[in-house]
């Protein structure tokens, strides 16, 4: 079985895989299918994060919420656990209640807006993940 570093960095592939998929045209000229896939990437991203913080709480032996509200528990006491900053768990909130929305939406239900300001930022947070991550363990 892979160690601790190994999932994380095979975890890090992944999401980086991901990321090389985004759209390098404007969010505003992709098709409905188009932006359907653009939103699992993001969902995607996301997941991977989560990923990467259950990890690091089986390190740590800290309990890994359950229950219908775990996502947003798993964030909270990452940055509770000082894992993550709080500057960086209010970034990803954004993501977490896209992934909630993606989660319950129908693709028609996508607006080009609100995926464009998480696409823009979603690089930039990812390196912000990976270097507190990094930093910390």
């Amino acid at each position: 079985m892979a160690n601790f570093k190994d999932r994380v960095e095979a975890e890090y592939e992944a999401i980086g895989n991901t990321l090389s998929f985004l759209p390098e045209k404007p969010i505003s000229h992709l098709s409905k299918l188009e932006l359907a896939g653009l939103a699992a990437l993001i969902h995607n991203f996301y997941n991977g994060v989560e990923n990467i913080l259950k990890q690091i709480f089986q390190l740590k032996s800290i309990e890994i919420p359950t229950g219908s509200s775990w996502h947003q528990e798993l964030l909270l006491k990452a940055k509770n656990e000082n894992i993550i900053s709080d500057k960086l768990a209010d970034k990803l909130k954004e993501y977490l209640g896209f992934r909630h929305f993606f989660t319950h939406a129908y693709a028609l239900d996508l607006h080009p807006s609100r995926i464009e300001s998480l696409i823009e930022k979603i690089v930039e947070t990812f390196d912000e993940f990976t270097e507190e991550i990094n930093n910390n363990f």
